[in-house]
């Protein structure tokens, strides 16, 4: 029975698959944005004009008429993590409340209070997104201070107090908090949007969970959809091992992790678009692409063709890319076939000189421009060359690596860089500007540092 359970328990245990998915972990830095989301919105502004109007059910104050609420200082706003809760928060502020006195002078009254609320992060079930809901909201008279006479201090002063702030401004400020949310909540928006990878296919960024909040930041976890234009949806091969965060980050810093799998997902969309024909007679460095030349690494050329002929080459990428990534260091792996052709004259078709299979390796640079993840390429190795067809004879198709290896560099390669400049798109999410962010290549995956300035 023991051996039973045992084999029970490594079967699942082998078959549990890691999620390949992408990472993203929002530190304070990223969350304080939440102060000019209050800037932008002049909330506070709106809700203390608000504060000027009779409300209803609010007894006047006899002896104060004209009241205005004015003045209200730019905040400071508090935030702290409340781990598997979401964000407390904190606004201070100072607002200056004037009116006339029944001895005709005028009033003023400058208050300084703060609200607080706990801001609850959640996934919202309609939508899939982000969305933050306050809860708790208090506001504290923190200090009083005002022109009255002192006679009129304890009566009047107190009076005002007890009816109208302690009452009327937790109703008037604390819909701050729930508007700025809004605002905040408004910047989630077009996360989980399909968002265009050149005319090839989409990427999605689809919330798995609720977000989880610790004490030093909130980690979103992402399942991308990665779809062709045709509506087919390209699968992330299987990770290995769990997506993690790399220790060595300052705390309270942000990050977006997306590995390898993902990216690799993302190119293939493009994988047709790395077919070329190219039938430039001078590409680059090269020398002049013929039959001559190329007689110079297989003498069975210039017996076929005694007589030079133009060359063309058309290249195929026949698996999907794939992306790989050790610390430091990212290779993109390309697998596909060759075949050269001389060029003939008066309308004939193309003759194919042989068809190679070949692989190799280009050394990838990351960047961001607009938002979008770049990737500029190299050549790494050329690592393999197996001839499948030949109408000139047997050749040993070795003899053809310092071709092949200059004709990737000269011709090919700037091919995929042109077609890499659409760039892969990165979850759009609090208005956030990736052109700041530090990238850095870690195991299986690629690390952005968010920095805000």
């Amino acid at each position: 029975m023991l051996r039973i359970l045992c084999l029970a328990l490594c079967s699942l245990l082998t078959g549990t698959r890691a999620d390949p998915g992408a990472l993203l972990r929002l530190g304070m830095d990223i969350m304080n944005q939440v102060q000019s989301a209050m800037d932008e919105s002049h909330i506070l502004e709106k809700m203390a004009a608000e504060a000027g109007k009779k409300q209803p059910g609010m007894k006047p104050i006899k002896g104060i008429t004209n009241l205005k609420v004015k003045d209200v200082q730019l905040p400071i706003i508090t935030l702290n993590f409340v781990p598997g809760v979401g964000i407390f928060q904190c606004v201070s502020t100072d607002m200056t409340i004037t009116g006339k006195s029944f001895m005709g002078g005028n009033m003023e009254i400058i208050v300084a209070l703060n609200i607080t609320a706990t801001n609850r992060l959640l996934r919202d079930e309609e939508t899939g997104l982000p969305v933050f809901k306050s809860e708790g909201c208090e506001v504290i008279l923190v200090n009083v201070k005002t022109n009255l006479p002192s006679n009129m201090l304890p009566k009047v002063v107190n009076k005002f107090l007890d009816s109208t702030l302690h009452k009327v401004l937790p109703g008037l400020m604390c819909p701050a908090i729930d508007a700025v949310l809004v605002y905040v909540n408004r910047k989630w928006t077009n996360l989980s949007d399909p968002m265009p990878v050149g005319q090839m296919g989409t990427v999605k960024y689809v919330l798995t969970s609720t977000p989880a909040t610790t004490a030093s930041y909130i980690q979103l976890d992402f399942s991308p959809v990665v779809q062709q234009q045709k509506g087919k949806t390209i699968k992330l091969a299987d990770a290995g091992e769990a997506l993690a965060f790399p220790e060595g980050y300052a705390k309270g810093s942000s990050q977006l992790l997306l590995p390898a799998t993902f990216l690799s997902a993302e190119l293939a969309l493009l994988q047709k678009s790395f077919h070329v024909n190219v039938q430039d007679m001078m590409i680059g460095e090269l020398p002049p692409q013929t039959t001559e030349t190329l007689a110079g690494f297989i003498p069975e050329v210039a017996v076929a063709y005694p007589k030079s002929k133009p060359l063309m080459t058309q290249i195929k990428i026949k698996k999907p890319p794939k992306v790989t990534m050790k610390m430091g260091k990212s290779l993109l792996h390309l697998h596909g076939t060759l075949e050269m052709f001389a060029v003939r004259r008066r309308g004939k078709a193309p003759m194919s000189l042989f068809f190679l299979e070949v692989h190799f390796n280009l050394k990838v640079q990351y960047s961001v421009h607009e938002n979008r993840l770049q990737m500029a390429t190299s050549l790494d190795r050329l690592l393999s060359l197996s001839r499948k067809s030949s109408s000139i004879g047997n050749f040993n198709e070795k003899e053809l690596t310092d071709f092949i290896t200059r004709y990737l560099e000269e011709a090919y390669i700037p091919v995929v860089n042109d077609v890499l400049q659409v760039g892969l798109p990165l979850p759009d999410f609090l208005a956030m500007n990736y052109n700041l962010a530090e990238l850095d290549i870690v195991e299986n995956a690629l690390m952005l540092d968010l920095k805000l300035g």
